[in-house]
């Protein structure tokens, strides 16, 4: 049995019995003396041990010198790692390391049923592993009693916060203890992990070995350049060549885990997938699935670069190039795990190739560039590992010794092997012939000569299907495995598009776009015969079809000042103008003879001679003579209407019962009414026979009274009580006999 230093002994025998023979670099940095009470802050490479190490330096804090733990109503130590798959692998990882001393381990994440978990932190648990939304959810239900933690594990802490895990953390190092321990594991430490460490954790000491701004001696890079249209057979290709046991294949969304998964279920490779829409239950039963060999590969986003230990993965394969150096460094690490090897394979269209070796560069990695697997080389490396089966090498039995000469005596041996080549063969899925991906390197100039003996093509698209070269030159280069220093000229017309394409690529691109020219759904390609001339189309809308715009000088013309005739004014005889065309406001023939045409004033004398004033005529208040001269009514004659020449109408006769008053009746004269017409509905009710009383009754009247009214008061003989409107009752309006607006006045009734 190894014996450790500085470990607890419970540990050490489980790490024996764990078969470890020694410890790596980071476990025995935490393992220090004058670390057993500090806060760490530990940045280490994937795969080096990270769950071990945390899992020894929190062991002297809360078995506090004994050898086992006892029982506890509150947990004594929390760990939060980012996602669920990493959550329960950590909690393995504990239950084995812990099992000496007896400790209750217990997981809280998401998906899971929270009353089983709610009865498990009941029953008391020494260590509780968990996502940080879940864990947030049972304190703040009570369920997690964090009074008693001794020590607070923050796993993979980097990824927690670039998963937005933020508030979550700092709600639940809020809650814990002031005086606890803060221990953070990543395997990158930004500047954001930086800030939270100085803001929750008391002098920590920041552990980083030798080997962190190093490459993973144990990994193996690859980055294959292949054309963007032949990515999916490129990875077939690369499955095919290296045959490995489990494969992992990153993706960027889940949308291209679901089509590749769909790809390479009908191809026939045993492949789960694994992505955030997924239930825990799904997830769980596909990274199984891997460890018991029922799968071989695995197709995930993101949510399967942190923490994901299978143990015999020895690919892994970037579909899409990572973002950063971080997730280029978490994606990889999940091969090359505790000092077995692995290969780490980067599919990279030529025109991301510049971006790929920056990002490399920054991760300080040194790539091996190379094409993807042909035909040939795949079934070349069949061949060899049928001959390096160990089926082949292996003693035969006697049952299998005696068949084997009976197949000898009945086939010949040539036959035999082929059909055991046949056989090993029949579960393979046949490899891809990919396109020519040697795509020249684009030139560093700016400034390129024109294109010579260029090949011009036609698009099947124009100005009325809003074409343009910024989106037509990328469909181009992806669709025709060629790139921008490839294409010349674009001329994009009304229905159609010709586009020049040099001629050393020519024999490529139609290859790549095959017999049918289709470049996308809807947009078709036509190679021409020499150099096309410009459609001459309706509405066309290129620049040649138009005249240049020429815009006219302006001319100011002359202003001709129009010339201005005064009429004459030919006054009209009275004699001539009819007494019926005169104005209203003329009151007599001889008022409108008088009008002069120009406006002067002028005064008469006494003695009735006319004397020209040159203002207006002044009036004293001591001569009456000054006094403008006023025509007597007496002098002029009688007014008459504009048709008084026109017979008198006779007056009319008021003696008739049918006339209606006029209220011009000279006095004395009676107001005769006109008849009533007779009611028709007298005949049916003779008490509606209102033809001898000729006015309107009360309604007052007992049964079988007539009707009668006050004459003087105008009120029926019976007054009503006093309702609130007008005057009140007793009180009687004065008949007031004087015309026009008289004032109305009341007088007290007696």
């Amino acid at each position: 049995m190894t014996e450790f230093e500085s470990v607890v002994p419970a540990l050490g025998l489980a790490l024996s019995e764990r078969g470890y023979t020694a410890l790596t670099p980071v476990q025995e940095a935490v393992l220090a003396p004058e670390l057993r009470d500090a806060d760490i802050l530990v940045s280490a490479q994937t795969g080096s041990g990270k769950t071990v190490a945390f899992g020894m330096a929190l062991a002297p804090t809360i078995l506090d010198g004994a050898e086992r733990l006892g029982h506890t109503k509150t947990p004594l130590a929390l760990a939060i790692a980012p996602t669920r798959e990493l959550a329960l692998q950590v909690k393995a990882e504990l239950s084995w390391l812990f099992a000496k001393t007896g400790a209750a381990i217990a997981s809280c994440v998401g998906g899971m049923d929270m009353r089983t978990e709610i009865r498990t932190l009941d029953r008391g648990v020494h260590i509780v592993v968990g996502t940080p939304g879940r864990l947030r959810d049972h304190i703040e239900r009570g369920s997690l009693d964090t009074s008693g933690l001794k020590v607070v594990v923050l796993d993979e802490a980097d990824e927690m916060l670039d998963m937005g895990f933020r508030d979550d953390l700092e709600y639940i190092l809020s809650s814990a203890p002031a005086e606890r321990r803060t221990l953070m594991f990543s395997a990158t430490v930004p500047r954001s992990i930086a800030s939270l460490a100085k803001r929750y954790q008391r002098d920590a000491v920041r552990i980083s070995t030798s080997e962190e701004k190093q490459q993973h001696l144990d990994i193996e890079y690859r980055a294959l350049t292949v054309a963007p249209t032949d990515r999916e057979n490129a990875i077939i290709n690369v499955l095919r060549y290296f045959d490995a046991e489990n494969a992992l294949v990153f993706c960027a969304t889940r949308a291209t885990v679901n089509h590749m998964t769909s790809r390479f279920n009908n191809r026939g490779f045993p492949v789960v997938a694994m992505s955030g829409e997924l239930s825990q239950n799904e997830r769980t039963q596909a990274l199984q699935a891997m460890r018991d060999g029922r799968a071989r590969v695995c197709i995930a986003t993101d949510v399967a670069a942190r923490g994901i230990d299978l143990p015999n993965l020895d690919l892994v394969i970037h579909a899409d190039i990572p973002k950063n150096s971080e997730g280029l460094l978490h994606r990889s690490g999940r091969t090359g795990r505790a000092g077995r090897k692995g290969t780490s394979v980067l599919i990279v269209p030529h025109n991301a190739r510049r971006r790929t070796e920056r990002l490399l560069q920054f991760s300080n990695i040194t790539a091996e560039w190379a094409r993807p697997p042909s035909v040939e080389e795949i079934l070349q490396r069949d061949r060899k590992r049928v001959l390096a089966d160990p089926k082949l090498i292996d003693p035969l039995t006697d049952d299998e010794q005696a068949f084997a000469k009976e197949l000898l005596a009945q086939h010949s041996a040539e036959q035999i092997a082929a059909a055991f080549l046949r056989q090993h063969l029949a579960d393979q899925t046949a490899p891809e012939e990919l396109l020519d991906a040697s795509a020249p390197r684009e030139r560093k100039v700016k400034r390129r000569d024109d294109f010579k003996d260029g090949v011009w093509f036609s698009l099947s698209v124009g100005h009325k299907h809003s074409a343009e070269p910024r989106w037509l030159l990328p469909m181009l280069c992806r669709a025709g495995n060629i790139t921008k220093n490839d294409i010349g000229a674009i001329k994009v017309h009304q229905s159609e598009t010709h586009v020049e394409i040099a001629p050393a690529c020519v024999e490529r691109f139609l290859e790549a776009v095959g017999p049918t020219g289709k470049v996308e759904k809807s947009v078709n390609v036509v190679q021409l015969e020499g150099v096309p001339t410009a459609p001459r189309e309706t509405g066309a809308r290129d620049s040649e079809a138009r005249k240049p715009y020429q815009k006219k000088p302006y001319e100011k013309k002359p202003y001709e000042k129009k010339s201005y005739e005064k009429k004459p004014y030919d006054k009209k005889p009275s004699g001539d103008r009819d007494s019926a065309d005169a104005p209203a406001s003329r009151k007599s023939a001889e008022t409108w003879e008088e009008k002069k045409p120009h406006k002067k004033s002028y005064s008469k004398a006494r003695d009735g001679s006319d004397k020209k004033r040159d203002g207006p005529a002044k009036h004293s208040s001591t001569s009456r003579d000054e006094r403008p001269y006023k025509r007597k009514k007496t002098d002029a004659p009688a007014r008459t209407n504009p048709s008084a020449h026109e017979a008198p109408k006779p007056k009319r006769d008021f003696s008739q019962t049918d006339n209606v008053p006029s209220g011009n009746e000279p006095p004395g004269s009676e107001k005769p009414y006109r008849k009533r017409k007779p009611d028709p509905k007298a005949a049916l009710d003779p008490k509606r026979n209102f033809s001898e009383k000729k006015r309107r009754p009360s309604g007052n009247e007992k049964p079988g009274e007539k009707r009668s009214w006050d004459k003087k008061s105008k009120k029926p003989g019976r007054s009503k009580p006093y309702l609130g409107k007008g005057p009140k009752t007793g009180s009687k309006r004065s008949d007031s006999k004087s015309s026009g607006n008289a004032p109305l006045s009341f007088k007290k009734s007696k």
